[in-house]
């Protein structure tokens, strides 16, 4: 496998967004983060096609001569429908064609059911079917991209344990021959509202196939938004790095011997000029990290 690439920057798929954050993206980082979906728009004939994001984001690679890697929020991995699957994968491999991505993640759990978008992966249960399909998915990944991993989602519920799922996870990399995507804001938000130490989940996951770190932000949902006025966090993307999310990051990192690269999100629309400084530092903290 080659050398690590460094420290990346989701781009947002929002064009005020993408100029408010153009300094960090020309200047700051090693390689840019895209979600493939974003860069599409509906055709006439029912699937998709390139929008003004593909095009944008392809000139940025053809003028910095970065590396791109692709973060997927769409394939479904737990819970495939096979046809759209096949289309989803055709406009994949053209994505693949033009942006030559480092590496391909989409995440643990399932976006579309029934004909439904649910945008958000819900987790799915821990069952031989389960992992067939989610191995199923890497493969998939593996017919066009050079690496296929899988990213720790932020549930709000699991129909098992949480400390069965990093072994879930391990269990699919190592059939599969994938790459863990492990988002440390995920996994805080997890731990936070489930009440398990996140140091007993990584000593269970599969750390030496960790290939990404993820690192964002997110906030406590207001006391009064649950009945029993229980506040929840929230994994939304739109705050600073929280300290104990940059504290696993310190912890974790050593024990992740092929990691190529650690990605900051943040989330379109959270952000203005004000916030670019600290963004910077941000930035600056995972280069020394890494």
């Amino acid at each position: 496998m080659s050398d690590v690439l460094g420290v990346g920057l989701a781009l947002p798929p929002d064009p005020v967004s993408l100029n408010i954050l153009w300094p960090l993206i020309t200047e700051a980082v090693d390689y840019y983060e895209v979600a493939p979906e974003t860069l599409w728009r509906p055709r006439a004939d029912g699937f998709l096609g390139g929008n003004g994001f593909r095009a944008r984001f392809l000139q940025l690679k053809a003028d910095s001569g970065l590396p791109f890697v692709a973060h997927g929020v769409g394939l479904s991995m737990a819970h495939p429908t096979p046809a759209r699957r096949q289309r989803w994968l055709a406009q994949l491999r053209a994505d693949q064609a033009d942006f030559d991505f480092a590496w391909y993640t989409d995440h643990l759990g399932w976006t579309h059911a029934h004909g439904q978008n649910l945008s958000l992966p819900l987790a799915a249960p821990d069952t031989p079917e389960t992992r067939r399909r989610l191995v199923g998915a890497l493969r998939d990944i593996q017919s066009f991209a050079p690496l296929a991993g899988m990213e720790n989602s932020a549930s709000y519920f699991l129909p098992y344990p949480p400390l069965r799922e990093p072994e879930l996870i391990g269990e699919v990399l190592e059939e599969a021959d994938g790459w863990l995507l492990l988002d440390l804001h995920n996994l805080y938000t997890m731990s936070t509202n489930m009440g398990f130490d996140p140091m007993d989940w990584l000593a269970a996951a599969p750390l030496g196939r960790v290939i990404e770190i993820h690192l964002s932000g997110g906030v406590d949902s207001r006391p009064g938004w649950l009945p029993g006025g229980r506040t929840m966090r929230l994994d939304s993307h739109d705050a600073a790095i929280p300290a104990p999310v940059w504290a696993l990051l310190a912890a974790v990192r050593p024990r992740c011997p092929r990691l190529r690269g650690i990605t900051v999100e943040h989330i379109e629309g959270s952000f203005t000029t004000r916030d670019l400084p600290r963004m910077r530092d941000e930035l600056a903290r995972a280069r020394a990290a890494l």
